[in-house]
């Protein structure tokens, strides 16, 4: 039952056409929020829309391509235009590319790509949606980040790590200089999540298994676990939060090792 968390609220979501952002678009929108949901997909886009519609919520759908800044600036326009107002952004689009290795190993093209959609791209959303939230009066940014902006990650993918710890740093700092024009900033920092995104990328069960023996909880976690708390972060629930970096990790950052059969107690190598 909605308890209506985010009534009145008016909220862009990029890459809410799948994962995440599907997940969190849905949620804000059973919780009273009106949702402009972008994705470069328009077709996922309009789909979750469409859903959202269906169960008697508001949203627009929009297609963006977050790392085009004329591209975002239009999905700013369109969501300010067709919702009203924009004071929630909840910066999510993102991509794990194939050939994101190592320093010496990754072309400079993978990184390119991966720093033009996870990182510049989360600058074009706050760039152009600031302006936007301060005409609503104030609001909440929320941005994707991961649990490797903090751990480093021993299967290399240099790239996306770089670009999720730019993001951390980039929300941090605004929060500082917004902090008294009433708008507040945090990012999100999961673990490994089961998305379409992360089936591709852990596609054999050795994969699998190179992930869950790290993992006290011993499972992957749920979009919808991540979108809870991008809920709280979102809503007024988190009135006094920001400049924080929200681990959504099932305990991973907390383990040094863990067992290999919980059962018995046993602790890994």
């Amino acid at each position: 039952m909605s308890s209506g968390r985010m009534t009145a609220k008016h909220a862009v979501i990029t890459g809410g056409g799948a994962g995440i952002g599907r997940e969190t678009a849905l949620l804000f929108a059973a919780e009273g929020a009106a949702v402009a949901v972008a994705d470069v997909d328009a077709r996922a886009a309009e789909a979750t829309a469409g859903e959202i519609a269906a169960a008697g919520g508001r949203a627009i759908a929009i297609t963006v391509d977050v790392a085009d800044p004329d591209s975002v600036s239009a999905m700013i326009a369109a969501a300010e235009q067709g919702l009203g107002a924009v004071d929630t952004l909840f910066n999510n689009a993102g991509v794990m590319l194939s050939g994101d290795n190592g320093p010496e190993d990754t072309e400079q093209s993978v990184w390119d790509r991966t720093i033009a959609i996870n990182l510049t791209g989360v600058f074009h959303c706050c760039r152009f949606g600031l302006p936007a939230l301060q005409r609503a009066g104030g609001g909440s940014i929320l941005n994707m980040s991961s649990l490797v902006a903090v751990m480093g990650a021993a299967v290399p993918q240099l790239a996306y790590t770089a670009s999720k710890g730019g993001v951390l740093a980039m929300t941090r700092e605004i929060a500082v200089q917004y902090g008294r024009r009433n708008i507040r900033a945090n990012a999100l920092l999961p673990g490994p999540i089961g998305t379409p995104l992360t089936a591709q990328l852990f596609d054999t069960e050795e994969k699998l298994e190179r992930r869950r023996v790290h993992m006290p909880m011993g499972r992957f976690g749920k979009a919808v676990e991540v979108a809870e708390v991008a809920l709280f972060l979102c809503s007024d629930a988190a009135s006094y939060v920001t400049g924080a970096g929200y681990l959504v990790d099932g305990g991973i950052h907390a383990a040094y090792v863990t067992p290999l059969d919980a059962a018995e107690g046993d602790a890994a190598p």
